[in-house]
């Protein structure tokens, strides 16, 4: 390995250190996923001019209780304030929740640092929440579940068919809203 590229060494040291954690250690960031990133910055840094972006979230992990409207687990706690980590410069100014304290859970330390009060939409009313959506003046995290999620994004102009595997919270669906929605998925294990 001493002739081999830093590219090839970075890869070595990640198969050996994350191999049996589900993650992927392959470089897939092609160009058309770094304008999108780039361009999510920008339209951050643009400020109110810009169109909105959403975040979309499912719910961290709940408890298991067996209620049925059970609280976050530790680690769904600790996901939340994570999340929270990561949009802390996003200029959320709008953060919609379903009646579930799961979502509503997940959604408190983000909304608790942009300074908002979360908006309740029934979880099963995706049109009511799309038209919140479209009347955005700025930012939005949506805290959803796995079984809404889809179809809001859906509703929302994303052709791409999305499905959630139910023991999957790690995923940060950016939707950059305009003519042509765009869609950026992220990632945030921890």
């Amino acid at each position: 390995m001493a002739n081999a590229s830093w590219r090839d060494r970075r890869y070595a040291e990640c198969e050996a250190n994350y191999s049996k954690l589900r993650y992927n250690c392959h470089p897939i960031l092609t160009m058309k996923s770094l304008a999108l990133i780039l361009s999510i910055s920008l339209l951050l840094a643009s400020g109110t001019d810009a169109a909105p972006v959403i975040f979309i979230v499912r719910h961290a992990e709940k408890a298991s209780s067996g209620d049925k409207d059970p609280d976050l687990s530790p680690k769904g706690q600790k996901r939340a304030n994570t999340l929270a980590h990561i949009l802390k410069d996003s200029y959320v100014t709008s953060v919609f929740v379903t009646e579930f304290k799961r979502t509503q859970e997940t959604a408190a330390p983000t909304a608790t640092a942009a300074h908002v009060t979360p908006t309740v939409v029934p979880a099963n009313e995706i049109g009511a929440l799309l038209g919140k959506l479209r009347a955005l003046n700025g930012n939005a995290l949506v805290v959803g579940h796995g079984n809404t999620i889809p179809d809001l994004l859906k509703a929302l102009g994303i052709a791409t068919p999305i499905s959630i595997p139910d023991d999957d919270y790690a995923e940060i669906f950016v939707v950059l809203v305009g003519d042509t929605p765009q869609l950026v998925r992220l990632h945030y294990p921890f």
